[in-house]
């Protein structure tokens, strides 16, 4: 049965925009497949994992019958991607296996049955919805999910709070070491409405989103939330537990302040953290009259030290912190100017952006 005719291009873009999702081994075999479906002239491709869908339609002249079957999602991507750019594909499926022609190229590869593939079931109903552009959807993800947890015994750090209430979207991250807090604007007349998303879900669409002002539509319902962006439907479970008071956490009135600029601090942090003990990843920050020290050494008594100026004049501070805790935040907060603001060499820093209120990055001290 002939099923379609396309160019490679078409046919892998859609692929690898739902193929990120899927576990490269499963307890159970079809997870590792795509679950393709052709109905006239329009595509379907939909991957899960149980936990994400992600679905992705495409409409273009396809001729061939109408059908629905599985097949393996990474192998069909290889070969996709090994085959010359715009080349002609056909598909065809016959006794269950599915043939990709290309030229001289021929690849057979087995299906499995599209009834037996698991599907999560939308949300229905009235549902608190919202929507954002992709580019400050995109934009704050990236301030403060690198803070999120990754393989916590406390299962709801390993995700991204996200509340959205009023006029406002907050999102809040920490693990336990350090606390990230973005907010936006939005138009909508939610109630207070949280969510923790899981961490595989807020990686797929940092990934996924495009740094455009096309829209993002959110749909928070029970247990579900579904993202909507361009041709792509995203369908995740939520993370069921209580996230901690993140508001008691960020200090309010630390007495020093230094304001940075950023790409000078995150190359000197950078260069030092090069002889950091490889466990403890510790720098000393010594902080005198109108100089800051930054210090680190190693287990084998090798050390490096920058200096920067600064414009302090308050008492001398010698305070030490985890370096990958601060070039995380250096590296994704998106400003020429950082914040720093402390109290003494045992209380947690606050970092946030000049005149700007929507974010802020808590970091703990450690012991050097």
């Amino acid at each position: 049965m002939h099923l379609l005719t396309t160019t490679r291009d078409a046919l892998l873009a859609p692929l690898q925009s739902v193929a990120g999702i899927v576990e490269k081994r499963h307890t159970l075999p079809i997870l590792s497949n795509v679950l393709i479906e052709k109905h006239g002239d329009q595509l379907t491709l939909l991957a899960t994992d149980i936990e994400i869908q992600i679905r992705t339609t495409t409409a273009g002249d396809l001729g061939g019958d109408d059908a629905s079957l599985t097949v393996g999602a990474r192998k069909l991507q290889d070969i996709l991607r090994a085959l010359p750019e715009a080349a002609p594909i056909n598909l065809t499926l016959d006794d269950k296996r599915l043939t990709v022609k290309a030229g001289k190229s021929r690849f057979s590869l087995q299906t499995l049955p599209a009834a037996d593939y698991p599907r999560m079931n939308l949300p229905d109903g009235d549902n608190a919805r919202f929507s954002v552009s992709q580019k400050v959807f995109k934009r704050q993800l990236a301030q403060v999910s690198y803070a999120m947890a990754q393989q916590d015994i406390r299962y709801y750090l390993n995700g991204l709070l996200l509340i959205a209430g009023g006029n406002e979207l907050r999102m809040v991250a920490t693990d336990g070491h350090r606390l990230a807090y973005a907010a936006s604007t939005i138009e909508s007349g939610l109630s207070r409405t949280e969510v923790i998303l899981p961490r595989k879900t807020v990686l797929e669409l940092s990934r996924q989103l495009a740094d455009t002002d096309e829209m993002l539509e959110v749909v928070l319902a029970g247990n579900q939330a579904v993202f909507r962006f361009g041709p792509i439907e995203l369908v995740t479970k939520l993370i069921d537990g209580k996230f901690p008071d993140y508001e008691r956490v960020i200090p309010q009135n630390h007495p020093r302040m230094i304001t940075f600029d950023r790409a000078p601090l995150l190359a000197s942090l950078s260069r030092v953290a090069i002889l950091t003990s490889d466990k403890f990843r510790g720098v000393r920050l010594v902080l005198q009259d109108g100089v800051l020290r930054i210090v680190s050494s190693n287990n084998e008594q090798e050390e490096a030290q920058e200096e920067i100026e600064v414009d302090y004049h308050d008492q001398a501070l010698d305070i030490g912190f985890n370096v990958t805790y601060l070039l995380d935040v250096l590296n994704n907060v998106g400003t020429d100017q950082i914040e720093w603001r402390f109290n003494d060499g045992n209380s947690s820093a606050l970092l946030t952006v000049p005149g700007n209120e929507h974010f802020k990055y808590v970091v703990m001290p450690m012991r050097i």
